[in-house]
């Protein structure tokens, strides 16, 4: 074993070096670094009007029918944790590596600006839904399955680096479970991955429908409404 590890540990400190494992380690760098700086929401939304509202609206409400998710009011420390994944390429969008490619978009300063800006907008009112037919399934398999990490409403953990799943569009929920299922997204943990694919598709559109129907303040969450929403 101690031959081993004499043998095995170099290897590994010498893949960090080459920078084989230096995304992750950036990335949490970058992260932490981020959180410790103040806000500009001023700047954010400058910032914000710039680079992202062309795709994700002026209100960033996101697009329903282009698959595009609303990231109004979402957890800070979720938004910074994935500007550093696009960033270091952890995670895969071509459009987002371009634009935090963009010189005013590369520094820690501008994330935490954009971030701040963005968590303090007000959600979307009327996030698209699915067709209702197995939100009763879907809230079976989100409580028992999902709300240990994301709370049973949905609001995520405290920390903030498991997002917000409340106020999002169906069209999205549906694409990113299919994306993680598939392993498309690299900056998510086994875990979670091998859980999606073991969804079927009914089963996975009806847990999207249900966090589709998630609206309002991140309180305890009460019974279902009688229209199949979810409020606080």
């Amino acid at each position: 074993m101690r031959a081993f590890v004499a043998v095995v540990v170099p290897i590994l400190l010498g893949a960090v070096a080459s920078g084989a494992l230096a995304s992750p380690v950036s990335v949490d760098e970058k992260v932490r670094n981020t959180l410790q700086l103040d806000q500009d929401l001023k700047r954010g939304k400058q910032l914000y009007g710039t680079y992202c509202s062309a795709c994700h609206g002026v209100q960033a409400l996101g697009s329903a029918s282009k698959v595009i998710p609303s990231l109004a009011g979402q957890r800070r420390a979720y938004l910074v944790k994935q500007l550093a994944d696009f960033k270091e390429k952890e995670r895969e969008n071509r459009t987002m590596h371009v634009v935090v490619s963009q010189r005013e978009l590369s520094d820690e300063q501008a994330w935490a600006d954009l971030t701040g800006y963005l968590n303090s907008l007000p959600r979307a009112s009327f996030p698209q839904t699915g067709d209702g037919r197995g939100v009763e399934l879907g809230e079976a398999i989100f409580q028992e399955q999902c709300a240990s990490c994301h709370e049973e409403d949905g609001r995520g953990d405290d920390d903030g680096f498991i997002p917000s799943l409340r106020d999002q569009h169906y069209s999205y929920l549906v694409r990113q479970m299919r994306s993680i299922a598939s392993w498309h997204r690299l900056n998510v943990e086994a875990d979670l991955v091998r859980y999606l694919d073991s969804l079927d598709t009914e089963e996975a559109t009806a847990v999207a429908d249900y966090i589709s129907r998630m609206r309002g303040a991140t309180k305890n969450r009460d019974h279902m409404n009688p229209d199949g929403t979810v409020n606080n």
